[in-house]
């Protein structure tokens, strides 16, 4: 499981010219699967997520939280996540989840994160989508 979160002043999901999601302040994750991964992954990441402490505070220090700052979190599959690099110059998806089993994790992830308090918004799996934001520092972390 790859994630991709970035603090963001806004960010959108468009498919075929129509807006999905959108929210103001908060995360925008994206989210790749490989095989083997596990749901018990998702609710450890996502509670880590929704109390990270990367917004300022009074005194310009990153001190709290998403649900401090009553942030917003907008959750995009991304299948390229699952890439591999190894061989060639085009990526391998050997390692990716399948299809099904991606589309039920998704699902829980969203679920799991309205669950823990969090508007939670998302893309369309499997769907060809644009996403726009606006990265608030650049604030960006790897898990």
């Amino acid at each position: 499981m790859k994630w991709v979160v970035q603090r963001v002043k806004w960010a959108k999901v468009s498919v075929d010219g129509r807006l999905v999601s959108e929210i103001g302040p908060g995360f925008l994750t994206l989210l790749g699967f490989e095989r083997g991964d596990e749901e018990s992954q998702l609710e450890r990441t996502l509670n880590k997520i929704s109390e990270m402490r990367v917004f300022s505070d009074q005194n310009g220090k990153m001190n709290l939280s998403l649900k401090d700052v009553g942030g917003a979190h907008l959750v995009v599959s991304q299948f390229t996540l699952a890439a591999s690099w190894e061989s060639g110059r085009r990526p391998g998806f050997d390692k990716a989840e399948t299809p099904a089993r991606a589309r039920e994790l998704y699902a829980r992830a969203i679920e799991i994160s309205k669950s823990l308090g969090v508007p939670t918004f998302a893309g369309i799996f499997g769907a060809d989508m644009k996403v726009e934001l606006l990265n608030d520092g650049p604030v960006t972390f790897l898990f």
